[in-house]
């Protein structure tokens, strides 16, 4: 078993002057900790438009900077969005990661679950699996040839040269992002690493595990000629204190979390305050005295 951690980058309000700098700053020194205390992962999100959730659109810039401050951590897109992103670009800034980090880069991709981030982009709920199937087609020969092109329903790419290459070859490890049991056997039907983004219980995470390994061996059906990777991560939370009571106290950033997924994820459709007007922060304060067991439940997996 490995162990890592994962960044959304999230930044409740009320915001100050300097919050986002002392975020990003903070997360890249525990990052340097991480790495000398023998983290094996660390993982960052890319997330566009969430207000609160989640202020990493660019985890290249992000994972660049942790490349020069660190030595042996592994330095994964947790994930990509191949539906907000061109091909070509995410072919270039994983083979640039990949060099800047001497062979460290773990490449996770995903196709994004909110309206908010697809409509400025063009995309839809509908189409955005298609989106993805056809992105992954395209970008793994730019890895390996000299010389690719691509004509498909959502991109077409005329005959270009991708460089740099990556250092790890043929590519540097493949995932993809998972929310629930069906994207986990797909994710090991097609051959790819599963990131599950989605807090479970001990019996759900042992069903998810058999499943995806069940998937891999038994189903493989790739998407292109890339490499297997047969391994699966779960994420969960935890927080040192010196009490039980003060733990569960400052418990809000995991329980914050799963409320902002939620929030962005379900009833796709309803109505939100404008961007820039949202306030997360006290919807999830009120959600918490409408509910008072409910963020016990949710610190126990529920």
């Amino acid at each position: 078993m490995k162990f890592g951690i994962f960044y959304e980058l999230q930044l409740p309000r009320p915001w100050q002057d300097g919050d986002e700098l002392k975020l990003y700053h903070d997360a890249l020194t525990q990052l340097e900790t991480a790495d000398r205390l023998g983290y094996h992962y660390a993982w960052v999100v890319e997330h566009h438009f969430l207000e609160e959730y989640s202020h990493s659109p660019a985890p290249e810039s992000f994972l660049a900077a942790a490349s020069q401050r660190t030595e042996r951590i592994r330095l994964g897109h947790g994930i990509l969005q191949l539906t907000t992103n061109h091909p070509a670009r995410v072919a270039e800034r994983v083979a640039v990661l990949d060099i800047l980090s001497r062979g460290r880069c773990e490449f996770g991709m995903g196709e994004s679950a909110s309206i908010t981030e697809l409509t400025p982009f063009g995309r839809d709920m509908e189409t955005k699996r298609e989106v993805f199937e056809e992105a992954v087609r395209a970008i793994f020969p730019m890895f390996t040839k000299i010389g690719t092109e691509h004509h498909g329903k959502y991109f077409d790419i005329p005959l270009r040269n991708v460089v740099p290459k990556p250092v790890q070859k043929p590519h540097p490890p493949l995932w993809m992002a998972c929310s629930q049991l069906p994207t986990i056997e797909r994710a090991g039907r097609n051959g790819f690493g599963a990131l599950g983004f989605q807090f479970v219980s001990a019996d759900a995470a042992h069903a998810w595990v058999h499943a995806y390994y069940n998937a891999i061996t038994k189903r493989l059906d790739k998407l292109a000629d890339y490499e297997l990777n047969p391994n699966m991560a779960l994420v969960s939370f935890f927080m040192c204190a010196d009490t039980d009571e003060e733990a569960r106290a400052r418990a809000d950033g995991a329980t914050f979390f799963q409320f902002a997924l939620r929030y962005y994820g379900a009833s796709q459709n309803r109505q939100r305050p404008a961007p820039g007007t949202v306030n997360m922060w006290d919807e999830y304060n009120k959600w918490k005295r409408d509910n008072p067991e409910a963020q016990e439940q949710a610190l126990r997996g529920g």
